[in-house]
Order: structure tokens, then C-alpha cells, then sequence
């Protein structure tokens, strides 16, 4: 019977993981258990900064403690006993950070917290010492913070960042999305991606314009030119217009210099060309 009810729980999960905006699953029937299940975008709307959630120590905080200049803010909303879709979308995020050139801590933070008030900060501690050892770089301890809080905070932040999820009495599980976000130094949201894969490139770049540029390399502003955010699709699509824009740019530049160095060579063969008198004939 407990195996039943969790293919059940993973089933359910799996489904709900798969959400995208509501335009996506507008012509389908949700199972009764997932309606009202959903990540809806929030982009712009302020995160309540004022909400006081503990730490993996059991200190109790409040958000702004992890927002501050130029340090763009990963959000993911997970809950610990989870045995699907949670822990997946926690290796993913911590398998796609580990592979980017930004150091947790020091470019950007992570928020893990966790919506089911049953959780504690000892769970929270276990989870962070788990994905720990997953994360090959240094800025682990620092960057990354596991939190848990009460009911009524955890309402208001979810309700803040567009996250709805259900609680089903049978297995005692909760049914939920799949998904990250992306917050800017003032806690407003700025990117959300869908899902369990989490491209290192798209989380990048998701950063470096939460921050509007300030933690950016010069290979940044590349590719931030060459891609643009799909918020119907939470991830970043290729910028056909902007690469048309700068071939056909990069073409009139070199036309144009082609033009030039024609021109000067032929001023310069004019110079220097001497005329010399035709010998008489006859």
C-alpha cells in the first residue's frame, strides 16, 4: 500500500513539475488533486523582505538579510520530506551553479526554503550538508541558505512569488510545481524557469541582468545581446533580430572599410605616379 501511494506522490509530482504558464495546459483537464497548482509569473512584484524565516542553525532572520547591492537572489521553494520532484530540482540547481564562473556568497546568493512548516532547522542543516558535497566549488556555506518559518510567513512569500501548491491527505504529500527564480538585489523578481532542467547558461545570464550588469563579464554582454528571456516559456530563446541587426551591421563595417582602403590606395598610386616624356619618332 505505501509503494502505491508513492508512485502516486511521484506521479502526481511528476505532473505538476511539468506545469508551464497556463497557456500551455489551457486545452487540458488537471487532475483533481493538482487544480490551483501552479507557477504563475510575478515578474517586478517585491518580495516581503520583512519576513522573518530561521536559518539551517536555527536563527531567526528576516529575508533582507540575504539581499543587498549588486548581489542577485536564486529562490527555490522545496519542502524536505519530498521524494520526487524536490530533491531533483535541488541537484539540478546545485549542478548547474557549480559549473558557472560567479561565486555563491560573493556574486549572488541561494535561498532554499522550504514551504512546509512541519520542516526544521536540523532538517534544513541536513539538506545543506547533503548538497554540499554536490557542489565542487568554494562559497558553498556561504552563498547557500536552507530555511524553514512558520505557516504565516511561508503563505506570504508564496503568494509574493506566484507559487500554489496542495496538500493531499492520502499520502501526505504535498502536490507542487517545478521551478526557480531569479530575484534582484531589492527583492524583486526578475526571472522564473520552469521545470527540472536548469540550463548553467540561462541561470548566468538570469543573474547578470538581475543585477543589471554589475557582477557581468565581457563574454555577458555578448550573450545577453544574443538571447532574450521567453517568459512564456521561462528560459532564454535565441535573438534572431538582434543577430540579423549586428550581422548586417558587421557587413556595412566591412563594406565600408573595404571601400576605404580602395580609396586610399588608389589616392596613393595617383601620388606617386610620374609621367615621363614619349621619345620622338621619325
Amino acid at each position: 500500500m505505501h509503494s502505491r501511494f508513492q508512485q502516486r506522490v511521484l506521479g502526481l509530482s511528476l505532473f505538476a513539475a511539468l506545469i508551464a504558464p497556463n497557456v500551455a495546459l489551457a486545452q487540458y483537464a488537471r487532475p483533481a488533486l493538482a487544480r490551483g497548482v501552479d507557477l504563475k509569473q510575478n515578474l517586478n512584484a517585491q518580495i516581503p523582505l520583512d519576513l522573518v524565516f530561521k536559518d539551517e542553525s536555527g536563527q531567526a532572520l528576516p529575508l533582507r538579510t540575504y539581499f543587498s547591492n549588486n548581489k542577485p537572489v536564486l529562490l527555490s521553494l522545496v519542502y524536505f520530506k519530498c521524494a520526487s520532484v524536490c530533491p531533483m530540482s535541488m541537484a539540478e540547481t546545485t549542478r548547474s551553479l557549480s559549473h558557472l564562473p560567479l561565486k555563491p556568497g560573493t556574486d549572488y546568493n541561494v535561498l532554499v526554503v522550504s514551504f512546509d512548516p512541519q520542516d526544521t532547522p536540523a532538517a534544513a542543516a541536513d539538506q545543506k550538508l547533503k548538497y554540499s558535497k554536490e557542489f565542487h566549488q568554494a562559497g558553498f556555506g556561504a552563498g547557500f541558505h536552507f530555511l524553514t518559518g512558520s505557516q504565516d510567513a511561508i503563505g506570504k512569500l508564496t503568494d509574493a512569488v506566484g507559487w500554489k501548491y496542495a496538500w493531499d491527505q492520502g499520502t501526505q504529500q504535498f502536490v507542487h510545481a517545478a521551478g526557480i527564480m531569479i530575484a534582484t538585489p531589492d527583492g524583486k523578481l526578475s526571472r522564473y524557469f520552469y521545470g527540472l532542467a536548469y540550463a548553467p547558461q540561462d541561470i548566468r545570464m538570469g543573474l547578470v541582468e538581475a543585477s543589471q550588469r554589475k557582477i557581468a563579464g565581457p563574454a555577458d554582454y555578448i550573450l545577453l545581446f544574443c538571447f532574450h528571456y521567453d517568459y512564456t516559456q521561462g528560459k532564454y530563446t535565441l535573438a534572431i533580430t538582434n543577430i540579423m541587426q549586428a550581422a548586417a551591421a558587421l557587413t556595412v563595417l566591412l563594406l565600408g572599410g573595404a571601400i576605404f582602403i580602395f580609396m586610399r590606395n588608389e589616392k596613393k598610386e595617383k601620388s606617386t605616379m610620374k609621367w615621363k616624356r614619349v621619345p620622338h619618332v621619325g
